[in-house]
């Protein structure tokens, strides 16, 4: 059992939250932790819910062995702006929202059309919903023109993963009377770090950096090294609007042609930017390291920096392969100290998942054109061990420190032990190759996992079993309840550097704050705004996924009929999963195309589908030819057929072309 599992018991008519899933049929489910089947929810018991919402539900007394339960309150909406199309009356209008699942229309007064016009399409605003008999009522706020198809996409994706496209006027109004002027009272509270050498590196198109590096050396012949982070919450200050619309959104999501950010963008790409030749308000980590990687002492605190120059990872790396270019020296020495962190890290537990990450290349109207594999390489690693060093620094710190002999509410980043059972049916598949793990204890498996990413490098199973791996691993959440993070193999960890696109960020340095100034106010609601990240979190997730198939399947709409060699990166009961080794771009293969072969059953313990007859068996990592059929980008899905070849004309080598992709 993992540390954070127990079990909960719900009595009849208590008050207990769950999420609301409306099936197309219109009946609802309740999905409540710690009960094991979902409640049902009547039609007419929905009150002011809509599909995916937070609900607060009691539990009616029934005869029969299902849970009833019916709508009481909504604790939190899964979106507040629906896509869809609005009919204009002469005295008022009324909006259908898109949706596969049952929904009310809206009523909208001819005050809040806001230039809209009979049957446009557009995005309207929940605004309120006092009875539940009546219509909600909601305004328009943005009219969608359906010039361009891929824009209008996108823009759905995000919608239906709920997050809103614009901010609302009152936050960009507070947003306008912010200023970065650096007056001396300000100044005068802040360590002043403008003398030291200072810069930032980030990708090559970039335009918020919310993270810079200082580095100097010392008499005693350390090496001081600031890793100085945004200040975010300077700006965006608790109890304004602009603070609850960030809370909102709680991320920024990145999707192939666009960010859709979490703070408006006077906020992350110039307020808080750090920008070069730009004195900046920073929160900041600074360490005393020695040569040999050891940290000696830190200090917390805020800061005012200016960064001396902007690098991208690519002009880093160069000068890490060539030894040679702009600040080679420092850049040299922090290489040498993140791979020294690094090699400690796994030393003490953390897992070696290496990634690598594929883009698409557009064109000017966002036509996937190409694709990109970008590998990380040392220049992002050097990044990112000082971040996970600040991180871990800023957890480890504030954990110390008890209000009334009880720890501070605190946004911890954790990360779970593997689920059992999901680990034994890998643990049982990788020993088919020869891969054995020790399951003694949570560190012999973590061994056991880094030195079969070891071992498989290169290999043909190798992008089978990374994947699978990866399946096996928890998810990494927020919460007040510090568990430690375990494939990172850190006791205590969070999120610090990151404050212009991840909330929890901006909670990180506000309880930093107030322990700093001696004034901690603990958070009740903090586990609540915890759960509240972690689920916009996923939420963001699935909306780039979303927007990452849209555009595979836009890309290979230019490929219909054509062959390409795969590799099986999923398997179930109606089909398998292929990615083409050239694109990296994933359809399915369904059972019902292979039934004029054999009659395909799933086989989980072995990860494949086996013909009854023939004995012959997709398995995931296996490498085949397929034909694309069909790209349906209505529903974002791209359909490939098995192409039956000769074993000798299945190449063996292009499996390598997709190793460490995640």
């Amino acid at each position: 059992m993992s540390k954070r599992e127990g079990k909960k018991k719900h009595h009849k008519h208590q008050l207990v939250n769950g999420k609301l899933d409306i099936t197309r049929s219109g009946i609802g489910y309740v999905i409540v932790e710690g009960v094991e089947k979902d409640i049902f929810i009547r039609p007419h018991d929905f009150g002011k819910a809509f599909h995916g919402d937070t609900v607060r539900i009691s539990i009616k007394e029934t005869n029969g062995k299902r849970l009833e339960g019916k709508v009481e309150e909504v604790v939190e909406r899964k979106q507040t702006e629906f896509i869809g199309n609005i009919e204009v009356s002469e005295n008022f209008s009324f909006f259908t929202p898109d949706s596969q699942k049952p929904m009310p229309d809206f009523y909208v007064s001819i005050k809040n059309l806001n230039g809209a016009k009979d049957k446009d399409r557009v995005v309207v605003r929940l605004l309120s919903w006092d009875d539940a008999e009546k219509k909600p009522e909601g305004e328009v706020v943005n009219i969608l023109e359906a010039k361009d198809v891929n824009d209008m996409a996108m823009k759905e994706i995000l919608i239906e993963s709920g997050f809103p496209l614009e901010f609302s006027k009152e936050a960009l109004n507070e947003t306008s009377h912010l200023t970065d002027t650096a007056d001396d009272e300000e100044i005068f509270k802040r360590k002043d770090c403008r003398d030291i050498l200072t810069f930032t590196i980030d990708p090559v198109d970039a335009k918020d950096f919310d993270d810079a590096i200082s580095i100097r050396k010392l008499k005693n012949d350390n090496y001081e090294i600031g890793v100085h982070i945004a200040d975010v919450s300077h700006f965006v200050k608790t109890g304004t609007v602009l603070d609850e619309t960030a809370y909102e959104r709680a991320t920024s999501v990145y999707l192939p042609d666009r960010v859709n950010p979490m703070l408006p963008e006077k906020i992350s790409n110039e307020l808080c930017s750090l920008r070069p030749n730009e004195d900046k308000f920073t929160f900041s980590a600074i360490f005393q390291i020695n040569n040999k990687g050891e940290v000696k002492n830190y200090w917390l605190g805020k800061t005012i920096m200016h960064s001396d120059r902007r690098f991208t990872y690519e002009e880093v790396q160069e000068i890490i392969e060539k030894k040679e270019g702009d600040h080679q020296q420092e850049i040299l020495l922090l290489n040498d100290l993140a791979q020294q962190f690094r090699k400690q890290r796994f030393k003490n537990g953390a897992i070696n998942f290496s990634s690598t990450e594929v883009r698409f290349t557009l064109d000017e109207h966002g036509k996937p054109i190409g694709i990109i594999v970008k590998e990380s390489k040392e220049a992002h690693q050097l990044i990112e061990e000082f971040m996970l060093l600040a991180n871990r620094t800023v957890a480890e710190h504030v954990s110390k420190i008890k209000v009334n002999k009880k720890p501070i509410p605190f946004p911890y980043r954790i990360h779970d032990t593997p689920d059992e059972e999901k680990l034994k049916p890998f643990v049982a598949f990788a020993r088919k190759f020869g891969y054995k793990f020790d399951l003694n204890d949570e560190a012999a498996v973590a061994s056991s996992f880094n030195q079969m990413l070891k071992d498989v490098q290169g290999r043909p199973e190798q992008h089978v079993l990374e994947q699978l791996g990866i399946r096996t691993m928890a998810k990494a959440i927020y919460t007040s309840e510090n568990i430690g993070h375990y494939g990172l193999g850190f006791e205590h960890y969070c999120h610090f550097t990151s404050p212009i696109r991840r909330y929890p960020d901006i909670l990180v340095h506000r309880v930093l704050e107030e322990l700093l100034e001696k004034n901690v106010r603990p958070d009740k609601k903090m586990e609540e705004k915890c759960k509240h990240c972690s689920e916009k979190e996923r939420s963001a997730m699935e909306a780039e996924r979303a927007a990452n198939k849209y555009k595979q399947v836009e890309f290979m709409q230019d490929y219909l009929g054509d062959e390409f060699e795969g590799v099986i990166s999923g398997v179930s009961s109606f089909g398998f999963w292929v990615e083409t080794v050239e694109h990296k771009c994933e359809g399915l293969v369904s059972v019902r195309d292979l039934s004029e072969y054999d009659d395909f059953r799933l086989n989980e313990t072995d990860y494949a589908l086996v013909g009854l007859r023939s004995g012959r068996k997709f398995r995931m990592g296996d490498i085949i030819t397929i034909k694309v059929v069909a790209a349906n980008l209505t529903k974002r899905q791209l359909d490939y057929e098995w192409v039956l070849k000769p074993e000798s004309e299945t190449s063996k080598v292009k499996i390598k072309k997709i190793k460490n992709k995640k």
